[in-house]
């Protein structure tokens, strides 16, 4: 390992750090509740260290619902991709590797706080936004240039906005993990992901 990706996975680590403890001080204490102190000292860096990762508290607490962690995995099964499977195809294996359970149940928890505290909210869609850039700019690579200027963008805009229902509860879909004898009355999401992307590939 070269000094140029140890020092990338330090800097990943430590951004990861100060996102979780800022995360589980916005669920403990509201987001009124804490200071950019509180995080540094409770992931155990310097308020310098802090302002080299993110501009305020409300940034690094959302940031905890949209680290992905699994970069090494994706791009392991990108290496084995037959050159001929589907953009929607693609789309919906990335979506199901982002959108873990941790994932989407912290996006849930953010969306929520997000009610009483309007100032989360530009983050949280910051941080879905660029899941939904990566996934476009991983579509158009595997595309090879096939489809229409566009395609993979209208794809995957069309994909990441149909999750924002779930996470305001707009929809109701259960949450990986999530029992059905907790809502008889809501589907599953892996459910709800196969009805969007049977949409997406037969028309609606």
């Amino acid at each position: 390992m070269n000094k140029q990706s140890l020092r990338h996975i330090k800097r990943e680590a430590t951004a990861n750090a100060l996102a979780d403890a800022a995360f589980a001080l916005a669920l403990e204490r509201g987001m009124d509740g804490f200071v950019v102190e509180d995080v540094v000292q409770r992931a155990g860096y310097s308020r310098r260290t802090f302002a080299n990762h993110y501009s305020c508290k409300e940034e690094a607490a959302a940031a905890a619902a949209v680290i992905f962690i699994g970069a090494e995995e994706v791009e392991d099964w990108i290496t084995k991709l037959n050159e001929d499977i589907a953009p929607p195809d693609v789309l919906y294996h990335l979506m199901k590797m982002q959108l873990t359970a941790e994932h989407i149940y912290k996006l849930r928890q953010l969306v929520s706080l997000s009610k009483q505290y309007p100032s989360l909210e530009p983050y949280i869609l910051s941080g879905l936004h660029r899941l939904q850039i990566s996934a476009q700019e991983t579509l158009s690579e595997l595309s090879y240039g096939r489809y229409p200027e566009g395609y993979t963008h209208l794809l995957a805009g069309a994909v990441y906005g149909a999750v924002l229902p779930i996470l305001d509860g707009s929809l109701n879909v259960l949450l990986p993990g999530q029992s059905a004898d907790e809502n008889p009355e809501a589907i599953t999401f892996d459910h709800y992901l196969d009805t969007m992307f049977s949409f997406l590939r037969n028309g609606f």
